[in-house]
């Protein structure tokens, strides 16, 4: 066995109305605190779904500063107010409550409010943080990006390009699972989230130099709960078991991926939602079955295996089953109704050279794929999902 480095979240809470207690939560975690700054977005905001839990934590002596400004592919300018706002107010605990987004700004905001010693610019790619942090609370209201157990934050640089930091600060000392935030979620955002999510258990289980037993027992049991629940949640926004499986499989794929990190899936993604402004997990969605087909060749024996967890019962070759798995999640997207091919969400065919371009830029996550991905092999991808 290769050694290998395993790190994550050190407690996690998995509880059905645990918003509704979550001031009694945080203070039982954090005694000596008061100042608290809750990053979230507009929408969940006004839309009353964080009023339980602001009021609980009113309820518990807690002096809660809400930045509700985040929008997704969160802009340097974004992070960098809601960063200004958090420092004004003096707060000592940061919570991350909502979607991708909000998490991410969420844990830059815990580096960057205590100091002005190290810029963002600086912390872009990996260990590049040397500073500290305040304590960090993270509580998704989406089953999908796993970044409440992440140590990766991205950030839109300039016009469209994503910058990723990472370093272990950025894993958070708790994060709340609380299914009932994600009751009733649209269906769009549900589907788009739970693909993400096994995207990144499918990318952690054939990571090309960090895949180790740890992430791959978490990536399988992510695929399990996902791939069985997907749907059911998609056709009953209210059904709270696959509500709670779909967000625990999407925090045991967030711990899977966080040690063994994504790859090709991810990196040609980027460019889709950084020009074309298509949210993460539908961009995910659109390359998906098409970088499997692209990687079949170095990776069919570890997707047979992940075969046998989607499509229970196939048999065969390892590239039969690799087929088997692929047409299965092509099955589930069609499924969800959401788009399936670039052209559905705007793009034009000649807007393809240049996110192939563009992918390339993307080496942190392309050396994780099991095939060696060039720039025309990327623009061939983009041709077939086109």
């Amino acid at each position: 066995m290769n050694a290998f480095r395993f790190q994550t979240v050190p407690t996690l809470v998995v509880e059905f109305g645990a918003a509704r207690r979550l001031g009694a939560l945080l203070r039982a975690q954090f005694p000596a605190l008061e100042r608290l700054c809750v990053v979230t977005d507009g929408f969940l905001h006004r839309s009353g779904l964080l009023n339980p839990a602001l009021a609980d934590l009113a309820a518990h002596g807690w002096n809660a500063t809400v930045i509700d400004d985040v929008i997704a592919d969160p802009p340097e300018p974004v992070v960098l107010e809601a960063t200004a706002r958090a420092r004004n107010a003096r707060a000592e605990i940061v919570l991350g409550l909502g979607g991708g987004s909000s998490m991410d700004v969420a844990k830059l905001i815990a580096v960057l409010a205590p100091q002005r010693q190290q810029p963002l610019g600086d912390m872009y790619g990996v260990n590049k943080v040397a500073v500290p942090r305040l304590p960090l609370v993270q509580m998704p209201t989406t089953a999908g990006t796993g970044s409440e157990v992440t140590a990766v934050s991205i950030v839109t640089v300039g016009e469209a390009k994503k910058m990723g930091v990472v370093a272990p600060q950025l894993i958070a000392d708790l994060a709340i699972l609380d299914a009932e935030l994600t009751l009733g979620l649209p269906v769009a955002a549900t589907a788009a989230t739970g693909i993400d999510a096994m995207v990144h258990a499918i990318e952690a289980y054939t990571s090309a130099h960090l895949k180790n037993p740890v992430s791959d027992m978490l990536a399988i049991k992510a695929l399990d709960l996902l791939s069985r629940n997907l749907l059911p949640a998609c056709e009953d926004g209210s059904n709270r078991a696959a509500r709670e499986a779909m967000l625990l499989g999407a925090t045991f794929a967030g711990q899977a991926f966080a040690n063994s990190p994504v790859a090709a899936v991810h990196a040609l993604a980027y460019p889709i939602g950084g020009i074309y402004h298509v949210p993460h997990g539908l961009s995910n969605a659109l390359v998906l079955p098409h970088v499997l087909r692209f990687n079949a060749e170095s990776a069919a024996h570890l997707y047979a295996e992940l075969a046998d967890v989607v499509v229970p019962g196939v048999s065969g070759s390892a590239p039969r089953k690799t087929n088997a798995l692929i047409e299965r999640l092509e099955q589930m997207i069609a499924a969800t109704g959401i788009p399936a091919q670039l052209r559905d969400v705007g793009i034009a065919r000649e807007g393809l050279e240049q996110m192939a371009s563009d992918a390339m830029l993307q080496t942190r996550l392309l050396v994780n794929n099991p095939r060696p991905v060039s720039e025309d092999d990327a623009l061939a991808i983009y041709t077939a999902a086109f």
